[in-house]
């Protein structure tokens, strides 16, 4: 859930900027026609283009070399959440109507070379989310400012208050994932344990308890669940050890080889750092008629 995350992007000259503006144009309209929130200072420095669509458009560009990652490696284990009633907000997210992972093809081959060396080691990936459209980080934000929505708080936030999770970067917009090369994802064994389904209205344990007794994720130990808005989620928490520590730096290490960048109070974030629009979010949903040839 970082903000713009955009820690070690090399710096852009005007005329990158002006194109990244005209891509936004093209890809936008008519979705991103609302003006943004105005975001909480991020950790990292972030530049956000606000445009207004033309009022005649009446169909949203597909972004330019999207790809459904199903479709790039079929090996890679999907659990798309926000698709789903079972994430912090309790509900189906904004700009999600299909559970897909979209990335661009950039980002996807490369998760496709760590998906390799994962399996080498006896382990696969899952992925939680990647592309982001611009309304879900908008819908996000406006629950967040609604202090009366917090069905969800027993499991994703247990130990934080809601009020605070946009002063502690849990919580923002712009979103790196926007950009389409951004993933969460964790690691599953080979062969995978089967994940029981969750049901709405279903009694809530702490994403922090321990792995047996918090939601019965397949993924190997992380020592927190995923989108845990807590400081064992950080990456190199203190409080993590033994072989959930393990796990963590071990999914960091095959991400850092595969050019990726791990946003640090997240232990599932990753941002492909070759990634080719990176000053540029999209909102077109979460579908495969986004994507060319889909």
């Amino acid at each position: 859930m970082d903000r713009a995350g955009r820690a070690g992007r090399r710096p852009r000259g005007a005329a990158a900027r002006a194109l990244a503006v005209a891509v936004v144009v093209a890809a936008l309209a008519p979705a991103c026609t609302r003006p943004g929130p105005s975001p909480s200072p991020s950790p990292s420095p972030s530049v956000s283009v606000s445009v207004s669509a033309a009022p005649s458009a009446t169909v949203t560009p597909r972004p330019p070399d999207f790809v459904v990652l199903t479709d790039v490696d079929p090996r890679i284990r999907t659990d798309i959440r926000y698709a789903t009633t079972h994430n912090f907000v309790g509900r189906p997210v904004a700009g999600y109507p299909e559970p897909l992972c979209l990335l661009t093809r950039r980002a996807a081959e490369a998760l496709r070379r760590v998906q390799g060396a994962a399996l080498a080691r006896g382990r696969s990936l899952k992925v939680y989310d990647c592309y982001r459209p611009r309304r879900a980080a908008d819908d996000f934000v406006s629950w967040a400012r609604q202090p009366g929505e917090q069905q969800m708080k027993a499991e994703f936030y247990p130990r934080v208050a809601k009020s605070k999770l946009f002063d502690e970067g849990y919580i923002g917009a712009p979103t790196a994932h926007s950009r389409g090369s951004t993933v969460d994802l964790t690691l599953v064994d080979v062969p995978t344990p089967t994940q029981a389904p969750y049901a709405p209205g279903q009694p809530l344990v702490s994403c922090t308890a321990p792995r047996g007794q918090r939601f019965g994720d397949s993924s190997v130990d992380m020592g927190t669940g995923f989108d845990c808005f807590d400081p064992l989620a950080h990456t190199d928490s203190a409080g993590i050890t033994g072989t959930a520590r393990d796990n963590r730096r071990l999914l960091r290490q095959l991400m850092t080889d595969g050019g990726f960048v791990n946003y640090d109070r997240e232990w599932w974030h990753y941002r492909y750092r070759d990634e080719p629009w990176p000053d540029t979010y999209f909102d077109v949903p979460v579908a495969r008629t986004s994507v060319p040839g889909g």
